[in-house]
C-alpha cells in the first residue's frame, strides 16, 4: 500500500466543484481546504505506484477546474492519529 499527499491548484471558481469531484473517490482518505500555494490537499491510498499513477491521470486530472498538482509520497509513518507508529 502506499500513501501520497497531493497538493491541488484549482481554478478559484471551480473549487467547490473539484472538491466535490475528489470527495467522491474512494482512494482519497482525507482532503482538506487550505490556504497558500495549493487550494486542496489530499491525502490518496493506493494499492501500488502503478495504481497511484492511474488515479493521478485518470481521475485527479481529469476533473475540470484542476490547473496542476504537486505529489509527495509517504515513505514512513511516525505517528498518525495522535498514536506513535512502533517499527
Amino acid at each position: 500500500m502506499v500513501l501520497a499527499i497531493i497538493n491541488i491548484y484549482v481554478e478559484s471558481k471551480s473549487l467547490d466543484k473539484v472538491a466535490e469531484a475528489m470527495k467522491a473517490f474512494p482512494e482519497v482518505k482525507d482532503l482538506f481546504e487550505v490556504t497558500g500555494d495549493y487550494d486542496l490537499v489530499a491525502l490518496v491510498e493506493a494499492p501500488d505506484i502503478a495504481s497511484f499513477r492511474r488515479f493521478l491521470k485518470e481521475k485527479v486530472l481529469e476533473i475540470k477546474g484542476v490547473n496542476s498538482t504537486n505529489t509527495v509520497m509517504i515513505l514512513y509513518t511516525h505517528k498518525r492519529d495522535g498514536k506513535l507508529i512502533e517499527g
